[in-house]
């Protein structure tokens, strides 16, 4: 690691909230707000009030209080890692359409972290006494309460926890929740399931040692690096490194001040501390990203040795718990594409045109849907929907392949290709002995299972009976002329052809827009048959006639 190079190319955690606000995507709230029940509700409703994904916005809030009357010099930021893709798409520097090539460049050609000793995150110092008692260590930060009415404490949300294999020396960065429980101590939860958080399997080899584990948390770190909490990348691939092939250039890293932890140098807040390995503590209730209150459990204890932070610090959180939220977008815009390229690249499938990961309720990981050429050979549908359940075992319960012409984000649309093109004896296959996932803990228990569902057109069929699009633009231009209410087009809102159809048809369709029915008339007159069943097709007629 070199430890000359000082200076950064890459844009720290408020230099991407003054972008933001640059592009007009941020809310200053400067009236008092309360972080304990009001904060998290308040940006709740962006997300929960019918707005656009492209109308949210990133909140700012400067005059922070708690249900103590106590008030807080340090903002608290809401929403600006990924209250909308757009956020996302600044914070990672490219088009959103780059985004998924981006991430795949960067995971093949990773850039080591450079170490430096003057570092932005050390300029404020907490330690020893200073860590304990009412108004210090954590009780110092403005930590929100995420879900108010059911969360038992504020909580870390946007953390991305730091911890190294004792063998390997290898980091490894996950955002896991962190409850606050004194001063100086809070609960983290690490998951244990079989592709969880990194942490736990270090956790479980400084248990074999005997020795508590050293751990950091990292607040407000510049978005490049807390975009790979999320990802879940393989265990032996440091994000920090990932981080600097998004970025470009190697990280900036400062050693910390009482573990041998590396972390970011220009991030906003560091929470350094030791992880018990004997004793756990009871954590929870919280509002998880499933979309359910997770319930009390044990979990690891927390103990915290120092904070250290910018002088003009800014505290980060995130909307979690029900989805849409800002978690939710995070993945889901790194996700879609990396499916894609996944069934593309790796599988070599034909004929996939998208990913889309549905993500209102149901958390982006259960249902998938993939948008699939006209005319895709049905070999290629079910491998892509095989392909898609197995890349992760947390995404992919139910796999639906649908055509291009189907809004994969339009229910009455999904359900319109489910009742007209699968045949459920046919093109559904359940596949037992899945792993039950990211999902609440209460309610049944065991494995779940995935069920893969070929929605696609089989065969030519009739048009989709609305206007064509040339009559459906046409009466839109009067809707507004008239003066009416402003539309929301709803797909489909016009008719277009699904193969079965003809030029004589069309013929026949722009006679009787342009007046002339009874020209068609004269036609059908001249076709006049006896000896036939009523309702027999013209077409199977005219062959039995040849």
């Amino acid at each position: 690691m070199n430890s000359q190079i000082k200076k950064r190319g890459y844009p720290d955690f408020q230099d991407h909230v003054a972008a933001l606000e640059a592009a007009n995507l941020v809310w200053r709230i400067d009236q008092p707000v309360n972080k304990d029940s009001e904060l998290h509700a308040l940006v709740r409703w962006q997300f929960r009030g019918g707005i656009p994904e492209s109308e949210r916005k990133a909140f700012v809030f400067t005059n922070v209080t708690d249900s103590r009357g106590r008030t807080y010099d340090m903002p608290v930021v809401v929403g600006a890692l990924a209250a909308s893709a757009e956020i996302y798409r600044i914070g990672m520097g490219v088009p959103l359409d780059e985004i998924g090539s981006t991430w795949i460049d960067a995971i093949n050609h990773p850039i080591d972290p450079m170490v430096v000793t003057d570092a932005p995150c050390q300029e404020i110092v907490i330690k020893g006494k200073d860590l304990t008692g009412e108004g210090k260590g954590l009780d110092a930060l403005p930590v929100p309460i995420s879900t108010p009415g059911f969360d038992s404490a504020p909580y870390l949300t946007a953390a991305n926890f730091i911890t190294a294999d004792p063998d390997t020396g290898v980091q490894n960065m996950g955002t896991y929740r962190g409850g606050l429980k004194a001063s100086n101590r809070m609960a983290v939860r690490m998951a244990t399931r079989s592709g969880g958080a990194g942490g736990y399997a270090h956790w479980l080899k400084y248990q074999e040692r005997g020795m508590k584990m050293p751990c950091v948390a990292v607040l407000g770190s510049p978005p490049a690096i807390a975009y790979n909490g999320p990802q879940k990348l393989p265990l032996n691939v440091d994000e920090l490194s990932v981080a600097g092939g998004l970025t470009g250039e190697p990280i900036r890293v400062v050693k910390c001040l009482t573990n041998d932890l590396l972390v970011p140098a220009d991030s906003e807040i560091i929470i350094e501390g030791l992880v018990d390995i004997e004793l756990l503590e009871a954590e929870a209730p919280f509002g998880e990203s499933h979309g359910h209150i997770a319930l009390e459990e044990y979990n690891m204890i927390f103990e915290v040795t120092a904070i250290t932070h910018k002088k003009n610090a800014m505290f980060s959180s995130i909307i979690s718990q029900v989805t849409p939220s800002e978690s939710s977008v995070i993945k889901r815009v790194a996700y879609e594409p990396m499916f894609l390229s996944h069934l593309r690249d790796q599988l070599g499938i034909k004929g996939v045109r998208k990913v889309v990961l549905h993500e209102p309720l149901t958390n982006i990981r259960r249902v998938i849907f993939l948008v699939m050429e006209p005319e895709t050979p049905k070999t290629q549908v079910w491998r892509a929907l095989h392909g898609a359940a197995s890349l992760r075992a947390d995404c992919g319960k139910y796999v639906i392949a649908v055509n291009e012409d189907i809004d994969p984000t339009n229910t009455d649309s999904v359900f319109w290709s489910l009742a007209y093109r699968a045949n459920p004896a046919e093109d559904v296959l359940i596949l037992p002995n899945r792993d039950g996932g990211h999902g609440p803990r209460g309610g049944r228990k065991g494995l779940d299972s995935t069920m893969l569902v070929d929605a696609t057109l089989k065969a030519e069929m009739p048009p989709l009976a609305l206007p064509k699009r040339e009559y459906m633009e046409h009466a839109r231009d009067l809707w507004e002329k008239f003066g009416l209410p402003p539309l929301k087009p709803e797909s489909p809102w016009h008719g277009y052809s699904l193969g079965d159809w003809s030029e004589e048809w069309d013929e026949l369709a722009k006679e009787a827009v342009a007046g002339n029915y009874e020209a068609n008339g004269r036609r059908t007159e001249n076709m006049r048959i006896s000896g036939i069943k009523p309702e027999t097709l013209i077409r199977d007629a005219r062959k039995n006639d040849d």
